[in-house]
């Protein structure tokens, strides 16, 4: 018989640092998505807020507390990371277990930005992108979700069977990035 060893999604392949830019693979512990059902979307925030500690997000945006955080992830559903939801959001709500299913890293440093600006077709510039803003988008050409943690620092969520891609992406960036000084 087989003995599989569990790895992350990056083993073996972070962390990097080059040219001020650096990348580490994040745990994120317990990942699951939350679909409200019709209606159900205040039922679904008063629960999470009296059991976690925050509601449901704005579009766009993410709400976080010292135990989770909650991903804005598409229109009628949301991401709870770091927390075991409670059970009677069940009620409320489709749940479904991501914990294996996407490559979860950080960019972070003075040149984030301009790494991400090799990669990704919005603006993420911290006028227009602020601390908590959350987005859907492409990094290249894989489906991602970005979210700005903090002023120098980006979390990039792809599925997992794309962090190798993602990391030589990411490390073709940081490269570019310090090659232009």
């Amino acid at each position: 018989m087989a003995d599989l060893i569990a790895r992350t999604p990056c083993k073996g392949m972070l962390p990097l640092e080059i040219g001020g830019a650096v990348l580490r693979e994040c745990d994120v512990g317990r990942m699951t998505s939350i679909s409200p059902f019709k209606g159900q979307q205040a039922a679904v925030s008063d629960l999470l807020n009296s059991v976690h500690g925050v509601g449901l997000p704005g579009p766009n945006r993410t709400s976080k507390s010292s135990g989770c955080h909650v991903i804005w992830f598409a229109r009628g559903q949301v991401l709870l990371m770091g927390a075991d939801p409670d059970p009677a959001l069940a009620r409320h709500a489709a749940l479904t277990d991501q914990s294996d299913a996407w490559a979860v890293v950080a960019l972070e440093g003075a040149r984030a930005e301009d790494v991400l600006a090799r990669l990704v077709p919005v603006d993420l510039r911290g006028s227009t992108f602020k601390i908590g803003h959350t987005l859907r988008t492409q990094v290249m050409h894989m489906h991602a979700s970005v979210i700005r943690i903090a002023t120098d620092t980006f979390q990039i969520m792809v599925f997992r069977s794309m962090a190798e891609t993602l990391v030589h992406d990411l490390r073709s960036a940081m490269e570019g990035v310090a090659a232009r000084g």
